[in-house]
């Protein structure tokens, strides 16, 4: 079973940026559809942004026009570049395939993005 890997997260002001990573480790080739995910304090895990295995991607309402998702799957990574960031984009990110795995045991560390002045 591939494991993957959060990093990138952080301390951010309203309107800046971050680049998450999600690092396989093994091939994410086989895996048709990767997701970005996020849950924030007191809330369920929700579905941010998904990019097929051809690069179609989609987004949450909530993040469209400043969220990009991106896969590289010769390096076994899928990347979230978060533009505009605002204080409700708060919560921890998590990748993983979609649809999202219902164990709890299936899900990594995540990352934890915080945006504040």
């Amino acid at each position: 079973q591939v494991q993957l890997v959060e990093s990138g997260g952080g301390l951010v002001q309203p309107g800046g940026s971050l680049r998450l990573s999600c690092a396989a480790s093994g091939s994410i080739f086989g895996i048709v559809v990767m997701g970005w995910y996020r849950q924030a304090p007191g809330k369920q895990r929700e579905l941010v942004a998904r990019i097929t295995r051809g690069g179609i991607t989609a987004y949450a309402d909530s993040v469209k026009g400043r969220f990009t998702i991106s896969r590289d799957s010769a390096k076994n990574t899928v990347y979230l570049q978060m533009n505009s960031l605002k204080p409700e984009d708060t919560a921890v990110y998590y990748c993983n395939k979609y649809p999202g795995p219902t164990r709890d045991n299936d899900w990594g560390q995540g990352t934890q993005v915080t945006v504040s002045s």
